[in-house]
């Protein structure tokens, strides 16, 4: 057993700087689940809120083409900033 008082200096800050790693991790995950549930619930209710407002089978099918070629270049990049 050894004492952390007896721990070199450079290996009591190894300790800690692994530890960090371990936090920082859990809060990375932490908030990649919360920042992934807002952004689905948002995009729940403004499909939900679009879908009123669009008429017409040909203007549903406009939009949704746009949103799609919008999903396939923003979907890469918020997964890219949110580490998934």
């Amino acid at each position: 057993m050894v004492i952390p008082s007896t721990l070199e200096p450079h290996q009591r800050w190894r300790r800690l700087t692994a530890m960090a790693a371990l936090v920082a991790e859990l809060l990375f995950d932490l908030v990649r689940c919360l920042v992934g549930g807002w952004l689905r619930q948002a995009a729940v209710a403004i499909c939900g809120w679009l879908d009123t407002k669009i008429h017409g089978r040909a203007a549903r099918f406009v939009v949704g083409g746009l949103l799609g070629i919008v999903a396939y270049f923003l979907i890469p990049v918020i997964a890219g900033l949110l580490g998934l």
